[in-house]
C-alpha cells in the first residue's frame, strides 16, 4: 500500500521531537451491501474508507493524527502534526523497516467482489422468501448481504513493516410478525471471515426461517413474570452476557486505569470452577478472527479465566505500558480515524461436561433464555441489563410456554460465580461491538449454561 522507504521517512519525522515509539497505520477498505425489503431490492451501497494515522508515544503520553492524504507529502504532514503535539525536541533518527510475513490462517476462496450483484440478490430472495412464506403472521421481511474487504498496513519505529487483508461476509434477515394485534421482531445474522463460500455452510432459507419462527413465536407469547430465579442461557449469542458483563472489564483499556471490577485479581478465583473463558483471534474463518492486530502483534489464543481463576487480561501496547505487561494481540480499531485499544476477538465460555437434559432438568421453576439480545453494561461495576429475544418458562425441568419482554439484570462478577452448570454444545454468534475505538466485528459464544440465580425483569 505504502512503499517501505516512504514509511521509514514518515516514522523518522514522527519521532523527531522525542517520541520513544511511532506507528503508521494505513487502510483501504471496501464495503458492499445489498438490501432487500419484501421481495424487492431496496438499495445497493458501496463505500470506500481510505486513509492513514500516525501515533506516537513518549512514556505514558500518546498522540495520534490522521489524514486522508496518503501521498508521501500528506503522510509527512500528518507525522509532523503528531510530533509537534507531543513535544518540541529536534531528534534525528534513522528508521530501518523489515517486512514481516505472518501468513494467512483465514484463506478466502471466493472474493465477494468477483460475484455479480444478481447472484447476491438471489441469495437474499431465497432467505427473505423463506421467511415471508413461513406463516401468515409474518408481515414484513428485510434482508441484507454485506461483504467487507479490509486491507491494512502497519509500520513502527521498532522496525515492523506488515500487511494484512481481512475479508468478511454476512447475511442478515429480520422478520416482523403480528399475532392478535401484538408485533414482535425476529432476526438471524450469520457471518464469517470468509468470502462467498460462506453459503456452502450457511443455508439462506434456514436463515430466513429462523428469523420468521422467532418473530411468530414471540408475537404469540405472553409476558414473562419478574423475579429472582435460575436461568438457563442458550448457546451461541447467549455468550453476549460474558462478553459485555465480564469481557469488557478484562480489557486493558479499563484495567490500566483502575476502572474494572477485576483490577488486581490475577491469579485469584473470580468465577465458578466450571467456568473457563477464552478470547481467541486465531480460529480459522471466524467472524472476529485476525492474523495480526491493529498494532501488528500476531493474533493469540488468550485463556482469560481457567477453572474460575483469572489468568490474564486483553492488552494493547499503550495500556500494556501502564500495566507493565506485554501486548496480547488485542489492539483493534474500526478504522484509521480511531485510536486503537484493547478489544475482544472471538470470546467464549469453553465447553463443559453437563448435558442439556441435566441443565434443563435441574430447574424446577425458571427461565430458558434461548436467544439473547442487546443490552448495556457499566465496565467499572459490571452491572448489566440484557434483553431476551426468545424465552420460555421452565417448569419441573421441562421447557414450557414462550414468554416475551424478559430481561436479565445483574453484576458480572456475581453472575460468573453463579454459572454452576456448563454444557458441551459450544456455538458462537456474530456481532458488532462498539467501544472507544469504534465498532468492530466480534464473535460471542458459549454452550448452554445454568445461572443458579439471577434477577429476571418482566411483568
Amino acid at each position: 500500500m505504502i512503499p517501505r522507504d516512504i514509511c521509514e521517512r514518515v516514522l523518522a519525522k514522527a519521532v523527531s521531537t522525542g517520541a520513544d515509539y511511532a506507528e503508521l497505520f494505513c487502510e483501504d477498505t471496501l464495503e458492499h451491501a445489498v438490501n432487500l425489503v419484501g421481495a424487492k431490492v431496496d438499495s445497493v451501497q458501496d463505500a470506500e474508507i481510505a486513509g492513514a494515522a500516525v501515533r506516537v508515544f513518549q512514556g505514558l503520553r500518546c498522540v495520534m493524527a490522521s489524514t486522508v492524504d496518503t501521498s508521501e507529502a500528506g503522510l509527512l504532514r500528518c507525522a509532523e502534526r503528531a510530533a509537534a503535539a507531543l513535544g518540541e525536541g529536534t531528534a534525528s533518527v534513522s528508521i530501518c523497516l523489515r517486512e514481516r510475513l505472518f501468513g494467512d490462517i483465514h484463506p478466502v476462496r471466493i472474493a465477494p467482489v468477483s460475484v455479480p450483484n444478481a447472484d447476491k440478490v438471489r441469495i437474499l430472495k431465497d432467505a427473505c422468501g423463506a421467511a415471508a412464506g413461513y406463516h401468515d403472521a409474518v408481515k414484513q421481511v428485510t434482508g441484507m448481504l454485506l461483504d467487507v474487504d479490509h486491507r491494512i498496513l502497519i509500520a513502527t519505529s521498532e522496525g515492523l513493516y506488515a500487511q494484512d487483508r481481512q475479508i468478511r461476509t454476512r447475511l442478515a434477515v429480520n422478520a416482523v410478525a403480528e399475532v392478535n394485534g401484538e408485533t414482535q421482531t425476529g432476526s438471524c445474522r450469520p457471518g464469517a471471515r470468509v468470502g462467498m463460500e460462506l453459503f456452502e455452510t450457511v443455508d439462506p432459507r434456514e436463515t430466513g426461517l429462523h428469523a420468521a419462527r422467532q418473530a411468530v413465536t414471540m408475537a404469540g407469547a405472553g409476558y414473562c413474570p419478574a423475579g429472582e430465579m435460575p436461568v438457563a442461557i442458550g448457546n451461541g449469542f447467549g455468550g453476549v452476557i460474558f462478553h459485555e458483563a465480564c469481557g469488557h472489564s478484562l480489557e486493558a483499556s479499563s484495567v490500566a486505569y483502575g476502572n474494572s471490577q477485576f483490577c488486581g485479581k490475577l491469579g485469584q478465583k473470580i468465577a465458578h470452577e466450571k467456568v473457563t473463558a477464552i478470547d481467541d483471534g486465531t480460529i480459522p474463518g471466524d467472524w472476529g478472527s485476525i492474523n495480526i492486530d491493529d498494532e501488528g502483534t500476531p493474533a493469540r489464543r488468550n485463556v482469560l479465566i481457567e477453572n474460575g481463576v483469572l489468568k490474564t487480561y486483553m492488552i494493547d501496547k499503550f495500556n500494556g505500558r501502564r500495566m507493565g505487561m506485554a501486548p496480547t494481540g488485542s489492539a483493534r480499531r474500526q478504522s484509521y480515524s480511531f485510536m486503537p485499544t484493547s478489544r475482544m476477538t472471538n470470546t467464549f465460555i469453553a465447553p463443559g461436561t453437563d448435558t442439556e437434559e441435566e441443565i434443563l432438568g435441574s430447574i424446577e421453576y425458571g427461565l430458558y433464555a434461548k436467544e439473547m439480545g442487546g443490552g448495556s453494561v457499566n465496565p467499572v461495576t459490571g452491572e448489566f441489563n440484557f434483553a431476551v429475544n426468545e424465552g420460555y418458562m421452565i417448569r419441573n425441568g421441562k421447557v414450557c410456554e414462550p414468554v416475551r419482554g424478559a430481561s436479565l439484570v445483574g453484576k458480572g462478577s456475581d453472575i460468573i460465580q453463579k454459572i454452576d452448570m456448563v454444557g458441551s454444545n459450544l456455538l458462537c454468534g456474530q456481532g458488532m461491538c462498539g467501544s472507544s475505538s469504534g465498532s468492530i466485528p466480534t464473535n460471542v459464544g458459549q454452550p448452554l449454561i445454568r445461572v443458579s440465580s439471577i434477577t429476571v425483569g418482566g411483568r
